[in-house]
Protein backbone atom coordinates (compact mmCIF):
# COMPACT_ATOMS: atom_id res chain seq x y z
CA UNK A 1 0.00 0.00 0.00
CA UNK A 2 1.40 3.42 -0.90
CA UNK A 3 2.43 5.96 1.71
CA UNK A 4 0.18 8.46 -0.05
CA UNK A 5 -2.68 6.66 1.75
CA UNK A 6 -1.81 8.81 4.78
CA UNK A 7 -3.71 12.08 4.28
CA UNK A 8 -1.98 15.44 4.65
CA UNK A 9 -4.01 18.26 6.15
CA UNK A 10 -3.19 21.93 5.48
CA UNK A 11 -3.84 23.86 8.71
CA UNK A 12 -3.21 27.31 7.20
CA UNK A 13 -6.98 28.10 6.94
CA UNK A 14 -7.12 28.01 10.77
CA UNK A 15 -4.35 30.63 11.04
CA UNK A 16 -5.78 32.80 8.28
CA UNK A 17 -7.55 35.83 9.76
CA UNK A 18 -9.58 36.31 6.57
CA UNK A 19 -11.37 33.06 7.35
CA UNK A 20 -10.99 30.45 4.59
CA UNK A 21 -14.22 28.60 5.32
CA UNK A 22 -13.84 26.18 2.39
CA UNK A 23 -10.28 25.29 3.47
CA UNK A 24 -11.38 24.73 7.06
CA UNK A 25 -14.28 22.52 6.02
CA UNK A 26 -12.00 20.44 3.78
CA UNK A 27 -9.47 19.98 6.60
CA UNK A 28 -12.17 18.98 9.10
CA UNK A 29 -13.64 16.42 6.67
CA UNK A 30 -10.19 14.90 6.04
CA UNK A 31 -9.40 14.71 9.77
CA UNK A 32 -12.81 13.18 10.61
CA UNK A 33 -12.38 10.49 7.95
CA UNK A 34 -8.80 9.68 9.02
CA UNK A 35 -9.78 9.48 12.71
CA UNK A 36 -12.69 7.16 11.98
CA UNK A 37 -10.65 4.86 9.72
CA UNK A 38 -7.29 4.51 11.46
CA UNK A 39 -6.46 7.57 13.57
CA UNK A 40 -3.49 8.85 11.58
CA UNK A 41 -2.71 11.88 9.38
CA UNK A 42 -0.01 14.48 8.69
CA UNK A 43 -0.24 18.26 9.06
CA UNK A 44 1.49 21.08 7.19
CA UNK A 45 1.44 24.88 7.63
CA UNK A 46 0.96 24.28 11.34
CA UNK A 47 2.87 27.28 12.66
CA UNK A 48 5.94 25.44 14.02
CA UNK A 49 9.02 26.68 12.12
CA UNK A 50 10.81 23.95 10.16
CA UNK A 51 14.16 25.45 11.18
CA UNK A 52 13.21 25.02 14.85
CA UNK A 53 12.22 21.37 14.31
CA UNK A 54 15.50 20.67 12.49
CA UNK A 55 17.51 22.41 15.21
CA UNK A 56 15.80 20.30 17.88
CA UNK A 57 16.66 17.10 15.96
CA UNK A 58 20.29 18.19 15.53
CA UNK A 59 20.76 19.14 19.19
CA UNK A 60 19.18 15.88 20.37
CA UNK A 61 21.55 13.98 18.06
CA UNK A 62 24.48 15.79 19.68
CA UNK A 63 23.21 14.85 23.14
CA UNK A 64 22.63 11.17 22.29
CA UNK A 65 26.17 10.90 20.90
CA UNK A 66 27.66 11.72 24.31
CA UNK A 67 29.11 8.82 26.34
CA UNK A 68 26.66 6.97 28.64
CA UNK A 69 28.09 8.44 31.84
CA UNK A 70 27.40 11.97 30.54
CA UNK A 71 23.82 11.15 29.54
CA UNK A 72 23.12 9.39 32.84
CA UNK A 73 23.76 12.67 34.70
CA UNK A 74 20.26 13.59 33.50
CA UNK A 75 18.54 10.48 34.87
CA UNK A 76 14.99 10.99 36.19
CA UNK A 77 14.35 11.99 39.79
CA UNK A 78 11.64 10.41 41.90
CA UNK A 79 8.03 11.41 42.40
CA UNK A 80 7.23 12.57 38.86
CA UNK A 81 4.12 11.21 37.12
CA UNK A 82 6.49 10.38 34.25
CA UNK A 83 10.23 9.61 34.23
CA UNK A 84 11.36 13.07 33.04
CA UNK A 85 15.04 13.05 32.06
CA UNK A 86 17.26 10.57 30.19
CA UNK A 87 16.41 6.85 30.02
CA UNK A 88 17.36 3.83 27.92
CA UNK A 89 15.25 0.73 27.50
CA UNK A 90 16.57 -2.30 29.42
CA UNK A 91 18.62 -4.68 27.29
CA UNK A 92 15.90 -7.36 27.43
CA UNK A 93 13.26 -4.93 26.16
CA UNK A 94 12.05 -5.49 22.59
CA UNK A 95 12.20 -1.68 22.09
CA UNK A 96 15.66 -0.55 21.03
CA UNK A 97 15.96 3.15 21.76
CA UNK A 98 17.00 5.77 24.28
CA UNK A 99 15.08 8.92 25.06
CA UNK A 100 15.00 12.25 26.87
CA UNK A 101 11.61 13.20 28.34
CA UNK A 102 10.53 16.70 29.36
CA UNK A 103 7.32 17.84 31.01
CA UNK A 104 6.00 21.42 30.55
CA UNK A 105 8.52 24.28 30.82
CA UNK A 106 8.88 25.26 34.45
CA UNK A 107 7.95 21.81 35.79
CA UNK A 108 9.97 20.95 38.88
CA UNK A 109 10.25 17.36 37.62
CA UNK A 110 12.33 18.24 34.55
CA UNK A 111 15.96 17.08 34.49
CA UNK A 112 17.69 18.75 31.54
CA UNK A 113 21.27 18.01 30.48
CA UNK A 114 23.75 20.87 30.74
CA UNK A 115 25.05 20.09 27.26
CA UNK A 116 24.43 20.94 24.55
CA UNK A 117 23.57 24.30 26.17
CA UNK A 118 20.79 25.25 23.74
CA UNK A 119 18.91 21.96 24.01
CA UNK A 120 16.65 23.04 26.87
CA UNK A 121 15.49 26.33 25.33
CA UNK A 122 14.87 24.72 21.94
CA UNK A 123 12.85 21.85 23.44
CA UNK A 124 10.81 24.35 25.48
CA UNK A 125 10.10 26.41 22.35
CA UNK A 126 9.02 23.31 20.41
CA UNK A 127 6.87 22.31 23.39
CA UNK A 128 4.99 25.63 23.40
CA UNK A 129 4.28 25.39 19.65
CA UNK A 130 2.98 21.84 19.95
CA UNK A 131 0.71 22.70 22.89
CA UNK A 132 -0.93 25.31 20.63
CA UNK A 133 -1.35 22.80 17.80
CA UNK A 134 -2.70 20.27 20.29
CA UNK A 135 -5.33 22.74 21.45
CA UNK A 136 -6.34 23.46 17.84
CA UNK A 137 -6.57 19.77 16.90
CA UNK A 138 -8.52 19.04 20.08
CA UNK A 139 -11.11 21.67 19.08
CA UNK A 140 -11.33 20.23 15.54
CA UNK A 141 -11.80 16.69 16.91
CA UNK A 142 -14.45 18.08 19.28
CA UNK A 143 -16.38 19.37 16.25
CA UNK A 144 -15.78 16.20 14.22
CA UNK A 145 -17.37 14.18 17.02
CA UNK A 146 -20.34 16.51 17.22
CA UNK A 147 -19.68 17.35 20.87
CA UNK A 148 -20.94 20.60 22.46
CA UNK A 149 -18.63 23.60 21.76
CA UNK A 150 -15.46 23.53 23.91
CA UNK A 151 -16.47 20.22 25.54
CA UNK A 152 -13.01 18.62 25.22
CA UNK A 153 -11.25 21.89 26.07
CA UNK A 154 -13.16 22.12 29.37
CA UNK A 155 -12.73 18.41 30.12
CA UNK A 156 -8.99 18.54 29.37
CA UNK A 157 -8.07 22.06 30.57
CA UNK A 158 -4.99 21.16 32.66
CA UNK A 159 -1.78 20.98 30.59
CA UNK A 160 0.55 19.91 33.42
CA UNK A 161 0.74 16.26 32.29
CA UNK A 162 1.74 17.00 28.68
CA UNK A 163 5.24 15.77 27.81
CA UNK A 164 7.72 15.59 24.96
CA UNK A 165 10.32 12.92 24.18
CA UNK A 166 13.46 13.20 22.07
CA UNK A 167 14.18 9.69 20.77
CA UNK A 168 17.24 7.93 19.35
CA UNK A 169 16.72 4.54 17.71
CA UNK A 170 19.84 2.43 17.36
CA UNK A 171 20.81 1.00 13.95
CA UNK A 172 19.27 -2.38 13.14
CA UNK A 173 21.27 -5.57 13.52
CA UNK A 174 21.20 -8.63 11.28
CA UNK A 175 18.73 -10.30 13.64
CA UNK A 176 16.73 -7.37 15.02
CA UNK A 177 15.01 -4.43 13.30
CA UNK A 178 12.37 -3.53 15.91
CA UNK A 179 12.60 0.05 17.21
CA UNK A 180 9.26 0.24 19.00
CA UNK A 181 6.86 -2.70 19.02
CA UNK A 182 3.45 -2.12 17.48
CA UNK A 183 1.25 -0.25 19.94
CA UNK A 184 -1.29 2.52 20.46
CA UNK A 185 -0.50 5.62 22.51
CA UNK A 186 -2.17 6.02 25.89
CA UNK A 187 -2.76 9.79 25.83
CA UNK A 188 -5.16 12.04 23.82
CA UNK A 189 -3.27 13.17 20.68
CA UNK A 190 0.36 12.53 19.69
CA UNK A 191 2.54 14.64 17.37
CA UNK A 192 5.73 13.27 15.78
CA UNK A 193 8.43 14.78 13.60
CA UNK A 194 11.32 12.65 12.40
CA UNK A 195 14.62 12.93 10.56
CA UNK A 196 15.16 11.71 7.00
CA UNK A 197 15.83 8.08 8.05
CA UNK A 198 12.15 7.26 8.57
CA UNK A 199 10.94 3.95 9.97
CA UNK A 200 7.57 5.01 11.38
CA UNK A 201 4.76 2.78 10.09
CA UNK A 202 1.00 2.79 10.69
CA UNK A 203 -1.37 -0.14 10.30
CA UNK A 204 -4.49 0.23 8.21
CA UNK A 205 -6.70 -2.68 7.12
CA UNK A 206 -4.07 -5.14 8.29
CA UNK A 207 -1.25 -3.60 6.22
CA UNK A 208 1.72 -1.55 7.40
CA UNK A 209 2.06 1.83 5.67
CA UNK A 210 5.43 3.61 5.92
CA UNK A 211 5.22 7.28 6.88
CA UNK A 212 7.78 8.77 4.50
CA UNK A 213 9.63 11.67 6.17
CA UNK A 214 8.75 15.05 4.67
CA UNK A 215 10.48 18.17 5.93
CA UNK A 216 8.20 20.49 7.86
CA UNK A 217 5.36 17.98 8.21
CA UNK A 218 4.19 16.68 11.58
CA UNK A 219 2.54 13.29 11.96
CA UNK A 220 -0.59 13.23 14.15
CA UNK A 221 -2.14 10.18 15.71
CA UNK A 222 -5.26 9.81 17.80
CA UNK A 223 -4.63 7.98 21.06
CA UNK A 224 -6.50 5.85 23.60
CA UNK A 225 -8.32 8.57 25.56
CA UNK A 226 -10.12 9.83 22.43
CA UNK A 227 -10.94 6.25 21.42
CA UNK A 228 -12.52 5.54 24.82
CA UNK A 229 -14.43 8.85 25.06
CA UNK A 230 -15.86 8.31 21.56
CA UNK A 231 -16.64 4.63 22.34
CA UNK A 232 -14.35 3.64 19.45
CA UNK A 233 -15.94 5.96 16.88
CA UNK A 234 -12.44 7.43 16.49
CA UNK A 235 -9.54 4.98 16.39
CA UNK A 236 -6.37 5.01 18.44
CA UNK A 237 -3.69 4.53 15.76
CA UNK A 238 -1.68 1.30 15.75
CA UNK A 239 1.93 2.07 14.81
CA UNK A 240 5.52 0.90 15.17
CA UNK A 241 9.07 1.92 14.31
CA UNK A 242 11.31 -0.30 12.16
CA UNK A 243 15.04 0.43 12.38
CA UNK A 244 17.38 0.76 9.39
CA UNK A 245 20.67 -1.10 9.06
CA UNK A 246 23.71 1.08 9.63
CA UNK A 247 21.68 4.22 10.44
CA UNK A 248 20.44 5.77 13.66
CA UNK A 249 17.01 7.42 13.65
CA UNK A 250 16.15 10.60 15.55
CA UNK A 251 12.66 11.92 16.22
CA UNK A 252 10.51 13.90 18.63
CA UNK A 253 7.13 12.83 19.97
CA UNK A 254 4.85 15.25 21.81
CA UNK A 255 2.04 13.81 23.92
CA UNK A 256 -0.97 16.07 24.36
CA UNK A 257 -2.12 14.39 27.52
CA UNK A 258 -4.79 14.32 30.21
CA UNK A 259 -4.37 15.11 33.90
CA UNK A 260 -4.01 11.96 35.98
CA UNK A 261 -7.00 12.73 38.22
CA UNK A 262 -9.48 12.74 35.31
CA UNK A 263 -12.04 9.96 34.97
CA UNK A 264 -12.15 8.39 31.51
CA UNK A 265 -15.16 6.51 30.16
CA UNK A 266 -17.27 6.41 26.99
CA UNK A 267 -19.38 9.57 26.76
CA UNK A 268 -23.17 9.32 26.88
CA UNK A 269 -23.34 10.91 23.39
CA UNK A 270 -21.84 7.66 22.02
CA UNK A 271 -23.60 5.19 24.34
CA UNK A 272 -26.91 5.70 26.17
CA UNK A 273 -28.07 8.60 23.98
CA UNK A 274 -27.83 6.46 20.83
CA UNK A 275 -28.66 3.09 22.34
CA UNK A 276 -25.09 1.73 22.17
CA UNK A 277 -23.40 -0.29 24.91
CA UNK A 278 -20.14 1.11 26.29
CA UNK A 279 -17.10 -0.73 24.92
CA UNK A 280 -14.92 0.21 27.93
CA UNK A 281 -15.33 0.44 31.69
CA UNK A 282 -14.34 3.75 33.25
CA UNK A 283 -10.95 4.33 34.87
CA UNK A 284 -8.84 6.97 36.59
CA UNK A 285 -6.33 8.16 34.01
CA UNK A 286 -3.24 8.04 36.24
CA UNK A 287 -3.84 4.35 36.95
CA UNK A 288 -3.66 3.59 33.23
CA UNK A 289 -0.63 5.83 32.73
CA UNK A 290 1.21 4.07 35.58
CA UNK A 291 0.55 0.71 33.89
CA UNK A 292 1.81 2.11 30.57
CA UNK A 293 4.98 3.53 32.14
CA UNK A 294 5.63 0.16 33.77
CA UNK A 295 5.47 -1.47 30.32
CA UNK A 296 8.56 0.62 29.49
CA UNK A 297 10.50 0.50 32.76
CA UNK A 298 9.78 -3.17 33.54
CA UNK A 299 9.01 -4.86 30.20
CA UNK A 300 7.02 -8.08 30.70
CA UNK A 301 8.74 -11.23 29.49
CA UNK A 302 5.60 -12.25 27.59
CA UNK A 303 4.24 -9.87 24.92
CA UNK A 304 0.67 -10.76 25.89
CA UNK A 305 1.28 -9.28 29.36
CA UNK A 306 1.92 -5.77 27.99
CA UNK A 307 -0.95 -3.50 29.08
CA UNK A 308 -3.04 -1.84 26.35
CA UNK A 309 -6.41 -0.08 26.46
CA UNK A 310 -7.95 -3.54 25.97
CA UNK A 311 -7.26 -3.86 29.73
CA UNK A 312 -10.47 -1.85 30.23
CA UNK A 313 -12.48 -3.31 27.34
CA UNK A 314 -15.91 -4.74 28.14
CA UNK A 315 -16.37 -8.19 26.61
CA UNK A 316 -19.44 -8.41 24.40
Amino acid sequence: MASSSIPTVDLSPFFNEEGDEHGRRKAIETIARACAEYGFFQIMNHGTPTDLMNKALQLSKTFFQYPPEEKLKSSPGSGAPLPAGYSKHPDHSPDKNEYLVAMPPGSSFNVYPENPPELRSVIEEVFSHLVRIGSLLESIINDCLGLPPNFLKEYNHDRSWDFIAALHYFPATERETNGITEHEDGNCITFVFQDEVGGLEVRKDGEWIPVVPAEGKIVVNIADVIQVLSNKKFKSATHRVVRSKGRSRYSFAFFYNLHGDKWVEPLSQFTTEIGESPKYRGFLYKEYQQLRVRNKTHPPSRPEDVIHITHYAIET
